[in-house]
């Protein structure tokens, strides 16, 4: 009985040995492809690629109804422009207990309240403390990323989120955070997770770890939590508790109203009470918005999604997948990810050895991966399944390729072979050699005697080393053995010198045939390139020498260019580009329907200055208050010098003239500090005209003219005062 055992493994044993080695070629491209895509993908080179295709999948899936539970209050453009920005204390206020009279679950404050916005400061803190369901926002300080406090009363009611984001490298946001461990070991909880917690206590859902992994468990859900390389991604940052977001699409996601329609009590009541109510900004100008997986567009710029928006899907998710058994996004591990990409190389190098013709392998390859991306799809919709599409296809056609290319050179080299006798004996200009596997010249052609100079009688019986330098024998030789050795062909340039002490450089092609009796014979032709190896280092100097005198006239060029366009003394614009950028803003809050601020400044007491201290230290003086000017503003905004000791700023954006009056006292009050001129406490003030595009008028000239206007009335107010 164990003989026949014995017997039986050994058959086996002989079966897998012979499997082996049939199937050598194919083992060794699938193992090759796997890792060069596994190494590829752990490089982090496919996952744009992944991420492209992921994106992809979530503008493929079908809309999803609206989110009944979130109501968003949005404080639009118009809203701004209506009110003021940011949004006052007093108004805010008004808008709290207005939500607070509708009766919601919970009210998530997604604005930044950590200092006062009067008027109103105290009817909005007593708002705080009278309403007992106000979840606020804070911004947790990472790194060199500074925090923002959430108002006091509602830290110390422990009704605060963070809602610190996540963006990958192309821009994009595709995980949501829950919890963060700061380093006092305080654990704080996001803002959606807030509002969600708050919201299903009443649904008498708590959370509790789910697995031994201490993943959270609401409800339905589990929220696995993110790791360094789950997906796509590559050695990423895990910390905190991060989730991959599964949005809803961009538009018609969620109820929302404009804060003016609430004010004004256009709404319909019953839409807020038990739900929770967002509010926070969506106006273009506040310049919060981000890019998901929904954002890009074929033909257009990416579409945005503000703040509160973003906040909203992260908190839709939660709720969700709590009470309705939403799909959250799944992985799989890293092992498993392998071990797919290691299959479908094998599977795509063995179609290709099976079917042998490239059309038919290609034809297969093709449909095997449409089919691949289309079961990825369903599994992505039907049970939020990310897989490895990419990296799949990639071993699936490098392993096809790389068999498809063996089997062409296995048909060229039959096709040589072939040829073989005919390439001899016909006459053919180029130097040819034929060399045994002992390194010995057994055919030349009369190119090649004549080419390197000794008869072919002396060709045939002597080898490299009796004819050429022994560093050039070593070489041909070597290269010869490699041929040989591998099988493979080789092209190199060689230099070698010929029977008249002339040494040429070559290019030698040299290929490896087997006769019908299993003979290796190395072919090898020879092509004088010594004149256009010449020739490439004449075309390389030239190159060079042009690329030098491009070089120069480009510095000369930008020299020039900054020349014309700034002033020589301060370096700001001049009075050229001045009208240059003052035009492209005004053609910007066109296109934006936004407004522009025009500032015209003249120094006080600058005349005095040159007449007592002289006109380096009058120079000197208008370099400081330049200086002083770029660094009190946006960067955004532009500072120019006219001339003498007048100056602009252009402000693009600017709300109105509460937001350009503010802008000029801070520059008034930057100014009017004293300036430490060499030796000399130089004081000096400042007298600003303002106008707005395109309130004062939609006229660059009577703009400008508004402004220079208002300056000299300044000037002569200031006057009065003293």
């Amino acid at each position: 009985m164990f003989k026949l055992f014995g017997t039986h493994q050994n058959t086996i044993l002989k079966n897998i040995k012979h499997w082996l080695i049939e199937n050598r070629r194919l083992l060794l491209t699938a193992s090759t492809s796997a890792g060069i895509v596994i190494l590829l993908r752990s490089l982090g080179l496919l996952q744009s690629w992944e991420w492209t295709l992921y994106d992809y999948f979530f503008r493929l899936r079908p809309a999803e109804s609206l989110d009944p539970r979130i109501v968003i209050v949005g404080i639009d453009q118009s809203d701004i422009q209506k009110y003021g920005y940011p949004i006052n204390d007093q108004l805010m206020a008004e808008i709290l207990q207005k939500l607070h009279s509708l009766q919601p679950r919970t009210i998530g404050l997604d604005i930044y309240r950590d200092s006062p916005r009067e008027p109103g400061y105290k009817n909005f803190l007593k708002a705080l403390e009278n309403i007992p369901n106000i979840i606020g926002i804070e911004r947790i300080g990472i790194k060199n990323s500074l925090g923002i406090k959430a108002p006091a009363i509602l830290a110390k009611k422990q009704q605060v989120g963070f809602n610190n984001i996540t963006t990958d490298p192309d821009g994009k946001i595709r995980r949501g955070l829950l919890y963060m461990h700061l380093e006092n070991g305080k654990v704080r909880e996001s803002f959606p997770l807030k509002l969600a917690l708050n919201y299903l206590k009443k649904e008498g859902i708590e959370p509790k770890p789910a697995n031994k992994a201490n993943d959270l468990q609401l409800g339905l859900a589990v929220f696995h939590r993110f790791k360094r390389n789950d997906g796509a991604y590559i050695r990423v940052d895990a910390g905190g508790y991060k989730f991959l977001a599964n949005p809803r699409k961009i538009s018609d996601s969620f109820y929302t109203v404009s804060m003016s329609d609430l004010l004004s009590g256009k709404i319909t009541p019953h839409l807020f009470k038990d739900r929770i109510i967002l509010i926070g900004y969506t106006a273009t100008s506040v310049k919060d918005f981000h890019r998901n997986s929904y954002s890009n567009r074929l033909f257009n710029s990416p579409k945005e999604i503000s703040g509160v928006e973003l906040q909203a899907n992260f908190l839709s998710q939660i709720l969700s997948s709590a009470l309705d058994g939403r799909v959250n996004i799944k992985v799989f591990p890293e092992p498993i990810e392998w071990l797919y990409i290691i299959v479908f190389s094998y599977i795509g190098a063995n179609l290709s050895w099976q079917l042998l013709l490239p059309k038919k392998s290609i034809i297969t390859i093709l449909l095997i991966g449409i089919s691949i991306t289309g079961f990825s799809y369903i599994a992505f919709i039907d049970g939020g399944w990310w897989f490895p599409i990419i990296p799949s296809i990639f071993a699936l056609s490098s392993s096809a390729a790389m068999i498809m290319f063996h089997l062409a050179y296995l048909k060229e080299e039959w096709q040589k072979s072939t040829e073989f006798l005919q390439s001899v004996i016909d006459a053919i200009p180029d130097p040819i050699f034929v060399k045994n596997k002992d390194h010995h010249r057994i055919v030349i052609n009369e190119a090649y005697g004549k080419f390197i100079g000794y008869p072919i009688e002396s060709l045939l019986i002597k080898t490299d080393y009796e004819l050429f330098p022994q560093n050039e024998a070593n070489i041909f030789w070597q290269q010869d053995e490699l041929v040989f050795q591998t099988n493979q062909q080789q092209e190199n340039e060689e230099y070698f010198t010929d029977a008249r002490g002339i040494t040429h450089i070559v290019a030698t092609k040299r290929t490896l045939h087997q006769d019908a009796a299993g003979n290796l014979f190395l072919v090898g032709v020879i092509r004088d390139i010594t004149e256009r190896k010449k020739m490439e280092e004449n075309l390389k100097e030239t190159a060079t020498r042009l690329k030098l005198d491009n070089d120069k006239l480009k510095l000369l060029g930008d020299s020039l260019h900054h020349q014309a366009n700034h002033d020589p003394l301060t370096g700001l614009p001049n009075r050229k580009q001045f009208h240059e950028r003052l035009s492209q803003a005004i053609e910007w809050a066109n296109v934006n329907e936004q407004m522009v601020g025009l500032l015209f400044l003249d120094l006080n007491g600058f005349k005095a200055v040159n007449d007592t201290l002289g006109h380096n230290i009058g120079d000197l003086l208008l370099k400081l208050v330049a200086q002083r000017l770029q660094g009190c503003l946006r960067g955004s905004d532009t500072v120019s010098r006219l001339g003498g000791d007048e100056f602009t700023v252009i402000l693009p954006g600017i709300p109105g003239q509460l937001g350009a009056s503010k802008v000029a006292d801070k520059i008034r009050n930057t100014i009017n500090q004293p300036f430490q001129l060499e030796d000399h406490i130089v004081p000096v003030g400042t007298s600003i005209g303002i106008s707005l595009y395109p309130l004062d008028s939609r006229d660059i000239d009577q703009l400008i003219h508004h402004a220079d206007s208002a300056m000299y009335e300044d000037k002569k107010q200031q006057k009065k005062q003293r």
